[in-house]
């Protein structure tokens, strides 16, 4: 059974400073002081989530001949969200403390800290003066239009609060331009936006984030069972991406903590430093929103089936798992220190990433011994410039070797490829046009021709 309450927050702020340290993920707008609740993605942590979405969109729809792709509108129409029941429902209770004017959010306050007193929870102070609990809404509101007045109700429109429901409301479109038959489902990426009462846990609980959802339509008596399929098929995705099965963990939902829409949820999820949260959903949301789009625009939206003459409104499974949780477990599941024996014999502590190689965000890293051996050099720049094109690569000239080595590292290069003397063919014939190539896990070391390089790559990059 997951342990919510096991937290290591010394392992946490290790990673936090790490993940600025050497460029994974920044405080956006930092130089001002700070945006809570955004975050920026630096040069590793971009390749991080581009290789979690481009495996997630591999696996889930250029794999499958039943799921096809979408690309929906950020900027969401009011009529969508009121069908859907966001307007006037998308809140969460808030309280406010007189004392200190801190607000937060009334059903969570697990792991809050009080502003005037950390160590003890909001309400539990002597002075902390409590409000009753009211609604806040979450979502961003503003107008569409450059003549449109600020109390005109008709351009109103919203900074959507989730991307499955473009989904729905493109659903009669994609059906009949694909030419799918059920089951199959419409997969999107892309960013959504909560007013969240407190962000938190670094970029967990955030006000702008990506998701990776899935709306997978079925015949209802076939939803239950696509339910439990679609909940092992997402297990074993994390394992793919380096999570192992034994941090995660299967909520079966109670019935009265489901969404009102749902006959069942399973949420995965994954023990972070700072306790055991959710990484996914796998909901079945019946028909639900097809029916209150269908009933709210008065425009049909039921499949038939051609092979039974049946019109029905289809039910939908939903697989939604967010991209930035996912890039957190990934980074906080790879963060590794182990003693280790430098040059001289020394112990000294090596940080490393042990991300898994096709979701690392540089694959190899190419290094001359000698950055003053023309030779070297230049067989290293050539290397580098035939992987370029095939993946992301790094070269790295300055400094001892094994500086270079704890660097790489730190972002979690799976290989690195030296070139020596060996290389250059000034230690006999048998090891010319070879370089070393070195594991980021293991740290042992073996020798490959410079022509299978590629190759020898894609097999573990796959």
């Amino acid at each position: 059974m997951a342990d919510k309450e096991h937290t290591n927050p010394e392992r946490m702020e290790k990673i936090v400073s790490l993940c600025k340290r050497r460029g994974f993920i920044y405080q956006s707008a930092e130089l001002y002081g700070g945006l809570n609740g955004c975050w920026d993605y630096g040069p590793m942590g971009v390749e991080i989530k581009r290789n979690l979405k481009n495996y997630w969109w591999r696996k889930n729809v250029r794999e499958r001949d039943d799921i096809v792709g979408l690309d929906g509108s950020i900027l969401t129409h009011q009529a969508i969200l009121t069908a859907s029941g966001h307007v006037g429902g998308f809140s969460d209770p808030m309280i406010d403390c007189r004392t200190c004017k801190a607000r937060f959010r009334a059903d969570n306050l697990d792991g809050v800290e009080c502003p005037r007193k950390p160590s003890r929870r909001p309400g539990h102070g002597p002075e902390c003066d409590l409000t009753e609990a009211r609604e806040f809404n979450l979502m961003f509101q503003t107008t569409v239009g450059a003549s449109a007045e600020e109390d005109d109700p008709n351009a109103v429109a919203y900074l959507r609060p989730e991307t499955a429901q473009s989904i729905f409301t493109q659903f009669k479109n994609v059906l009949e331009t694909s030419r799918q038959k059920l089951p199959f489902g419409i997969a999107q990426i892309g960013k959504a936006f909560r007013n969240e009462i407190n962000p938190r846990n670094f970029t967990f609980r955030s006000r702008e984030f990506e998701q990776m959802e899935i709306e997978y339509f079925c015949r209802p008596e076939d939803a239950l069972r696509l339910t439990d399929e679609w909940l092992e098929l997402r297990l074993r995705f994390y394992e793919e991406i380096g999570i192992p099965r034994e941090k995660l963990h299967v909520l079966d939902v109670p019935d009265d903590e489901r969404a009102h829409y749902s006959k069942k949820t399973y949420d995965i999820e994954y023990d972070f430093p700072f306790g055991c949260q959710e990484l996914e959903g796998v909901a079945y949301r019946t028909d639900y929103d097809l029916s209150r789009h269908q009933e709210h625009s008065g425009k049909p939206l039921e499949y038939f089936d051609e092979e039974t003459k049946e019109k029905f409104i289809p039910h939908v499974v939903e697989p939604s798992a967010g991209c930035d949780r996912t890039a957190l477990a990934v980074i906080c599941e790879a963060f590794d220190e182990e003693e280790v024996t430098d040059a001289k014999g020394k112990p000294e502590v090596r940080t490393v990433m042990r991300f898994s190689p096709r979701i690392a965000p540089v694959k190899a890293a190419v290094f001359p011994l000698l950055k003053k051996n023309a030779g070297q050099v230049r067989i290293a720049r050539e290397i580098e410039a035939s992987l370029r094109p095939l993946m992301n690569v790094f070269y790295d000239e300055s400094g001892a070797v094994g500086r270079r080595y704890r660097r790489q590292d730190e972002i979690g290069t799976p290989f690195c490829f030296t070139v020596d003397f060996e290389t250059l063919g000034e230690k006999g014939p048998s090891l010319k046009d070879t370089v070393t190539v070195r594991d980021r896990d293991s740290m042992q070391q073996e020798r490959l021709p410079i022509p299978e390089l590629a190759a020898w790559l894609g097999e573990r990059l796959r």
